[in-house]
């Protein structure tokens, strides 16, 4: 991996994500870099006094956080950034620059936390990125590598999509995939689309010579399927397409996506559709 992009607002939620990008930096070898936005409305040659002064104060918080984790860092560096705009916008800009390879974002779940942005624009973090997100809850306690891998598998085409990327992170980190096949309760004709998709990811993995196991269960409910088969897996990551679809008023997460990212208490890896990614968890 090149570059892991890190969303900062300076929240516990965020510093818990660097924290957790520092554990994937320190196996993946890749730099970490942070970035702050600010979304003031102002133009950028319109800064007041007190915003170039918020902007200072980022600066030396940034500088400290850095000292603080220079110990922690075993071969990889850590830098960051002030950008202004949306947020959203801003953090994909800067991976797309950068081409990194992953960005990592705190999530608050279900309850949301308005007073720092981490909260509001998680979703359109991932919505937007041109790299796979790994969405993390501050709860969440991790160790210093990742275990075990669910990779969940349904009828459509873009369950297949997030496979290499997967197997990369399998490969660094040499993690078991859990292939969890999810069979419809009645049609026919998506049960068998899930099972070639099934065959078609055994058969990858065995070639690229990655552990895993399969198991199949049957359900209408994907979202509750998937998270109780993590937790009752003891997983460390959960993989996901984002199943996006498009409107003339934005871009949105898919329904099984998006109640993943407010209701899993496990860290997601949030891949794009080939349509619309340019970066897929690279090398």
């Amino acid at each position: 991996m090149k570059e892991i992009i890190v969303a900062i607002d300076f929240s516990t939620c965020s510093m818990h994500a660097l924290n957790y990008a520092v554990m994937l930096s320190n196996v993946t070898k890749a730099n970490i870099k942070m970035i702050w936005v600010d979304n003031n409305s102002s133009p950028d040659a319109l800064f007041t006094t007190t915003e170039k002064e918020v902007r200072q104060e980022k600066k030396k918080y940034f500088e400290e956080i850095i000292k603080r984790h220079e110990g922690q860092l075993t071969t990889a560096q850590m830098s960051y950034k002030l950008r202004k705009g949306k947020v959203f916008n801003e953090i994909a800009t800067q991976a797309k620059a950068d081409n990194a390879s992953l960005i990592v974002s705190g999530t608050h779940g279900v309850s949301g936390f308005e007073e720092y942005w981490i909260g509001s624009n998680t979703y359109r973090i991932v919505t937007n990125a041109p790299c796979p997100v790994i969405t993390i809850r501050q709860d969440f306690e991790y160790g210093k590598n990742i275990e075990k891998i669910i990779f969940p598998i349904d009828s459509t085409p873009d369950s297949m999509q997030k496979l290499e990327c997967v197997t990369i992170l399998a490969s660094l980190f040499k993690s078991q995939i859990n292939i969890l096949a999810i069979y419809p309760k009645s049609i026919n004709v998506l049960k068998r689309k899930v099972e070639s998709n099934t065959k078609k990811a055994v058969q990858y993995l065995e070639e690229q010579k990655v552990t895993f196991s399969v198991e199949s269960i049957v359900s209408d409910d994907i979202t509750r399927t998937i998270i109780n088969y993590a937790q009752k897996q003891n997983a460390d990551l959960i993989a996901t397409m984002t199943e996006q679809g498009v409107t003339k008023a934005n871009v949105f997460l898919g329904p099984n996506a998006q109640q993943l990212v407010n209701n899993s208490s496990i860290p997601l890896l949030n891949i794009r559709s080939k349509l619309s990614a340019t970066n897929k968890c690279n090398g």
